[in-house]
């Protein structure tokens, strides 16, 4: 199976002002193919493909040596691929009927990975295997740069990336033929609902804690934000400012991930077969449509109070989250089952029966139709459970 492998990279500051530079290079040639492209097809029809602008990369590189010209053709070839590829993203959204979003240009802060195609090709994962204590990856034009490796690469390195999170350097290493060794069976399996004071509950009545780590960071980002909102647009205070926010946000995010990870794990590590809703998550926090009053004015649509419920909702990470779970769930040999997660918090386990009332508040459910009792989380998680199963022997009947 192939498999990613990301390691915090330790550049000395002249390799981190050329990554940078290999970045920004990169990025006006995505740019300069992207206008090529537009201004071919505007002003005579043509359409100029991937092959076309590969073959003027060499006579590019001559012109610009000290440019251009310094960084690996491979990577340069990538980055023409990626401009390839939205474009073909953009034509399969028309023909869908998707709202199209043509391809745009990049700004500074809006293009940060460098992809090498292939290890051995501008780019050597391990470039000084003798080194008695540190891991170095060599990248045409910037040199052997550390990282910072906290655990075995497996399988056959394919494709190497550089990826620029605010202040930090990454290396991303692409993997093929990476061993997934399956977890022994347990012969357990459970239901999981997501929520917002739980990340997750089982049909065990086990809780995930949801640490809400931007909640806890809250303070802190209002200080840097009110920081940030009185520095000058252009000076170099406001660009501390800035990168002071951006940390912040990355913190959290990194924090939120690592929750999400040893989550996952541990519902992989305890449960052969794990049912969970199926959720529209980006649906679920899109603003509230506006309602008109018919006389120039709008009725009150609940935006407010849904604007707290969404937040809560992101601080969670439940798309992460998710994701996470089928990615290792696969990894480990376990069976993942996705339901329709509707009435699942509103019907009865006992008599089945589904009533809005037998919510009485976020954390009890009562039926009333037999009176039965129960947490509210565990309830739907055994309703899931129940669905997933179901769907399993459906499939196996067909």
């Amino acid at each position: 199976m192939r498999r990613s492998f990301k390691f915090l990279l330790r550049p000395t500051g002249k390799q981190a002002a050329a990554l940078a530079q290999c970045l920004e290079d990169h990025r006006e040639l995505y740019n300069a193919a992207l206008e090529h492209r537009r201004t071919a097809y505007r002003k005579a029809g043509v359409t100029v493909r991937y092959g076309e602008q590969s073959a003027e990369l060499k006579h590019i590189r001559a012109d610009d040596p000290g440019g251009q010209g310094r960084w690996s053709f491979s990577s340069q070839q990538a980055t023409l691929r990626r401009l390839d590829k939205a474009y073909r993203a953009f034509f399969d959204r028309v023909k869908a009927g998707r709202t199209p979003g043509f391809p745009r240009f990049k700004g500074r802060g809006w293009f940060d990975t460098v992809e090498w195609p292939k290890d051995g090709d501008g780019c050597r994962w391990d470039s000084q295997p003798h080194h008695p204590a540190a891991t170095y990856v060599r990248l045409q034009g910037i040199g052997h740069v550390r990282v910072h490796q906290h655990r075995r690469v497996l399988g056959t390195v394919k494709t190497i990336s550089v990826k620029r999170e605010g202040a930090r350097w990454f290396v991303v290493l692409s993997c093929d033929e990476v061993p997934a060794p399956t977890l022994p069976a347990t012969g357990a399996v459970a239901g999981v609902d997501v929520g917002v004071a739980w990340l997750a509950t089982t049909s065990d009545g086990d809780h995930l804690d949801n640490q809400r780590h931007l909640a806890t960071s809250a303070s802190r980002l209002a200080a840097a934000q009110r920081k940030l909102a009185g520095k000058k647009r252009g000076s170099k205070r406001r660009g501390k400012a800035v990168a002071r926010v951006a940390a912040l946000h990355a913190r959290v995010r990194r924090q939120r991930l690592d929750a999400a990870h040893k989550a996952a794990l541990a519902l992989v590590r305890g449960y052969d077969v794990i049912v969970h809703v199926a959720l529209n998550v980006a649906g679920m926090t899109r603003r509230a449509a506006p309602k008109p009053d018919g006389e120039g004015g709008y009725l009150a649509n609940g935006q407010s109070a849904k604007s707290g419920l969404n937040k809560s909702i992101l601080d969670a990470g439940w798309s992460a989250f998710l994701t996470i779970l089928s990615h290792k769930a696969e990894s480990a040999g376990r069976q993942l089952i996705a339901v329709n997660p509707a009435n699942t918090s509103r019907t009865c386990p006992r008599c089945g029966h589904c009533a809005k009332d037998n919510r009485v508040t976020q954390a009890v459910f009562r039926c009333t139709g037999c009176g039965f009792c129960g947490h509210a989380d565990v309830n739907a998680a055994i309703n899931i459970l129940r669905a997933g199963l179901a769907l399993r022997e459906a499939a196996r009947a067909a």
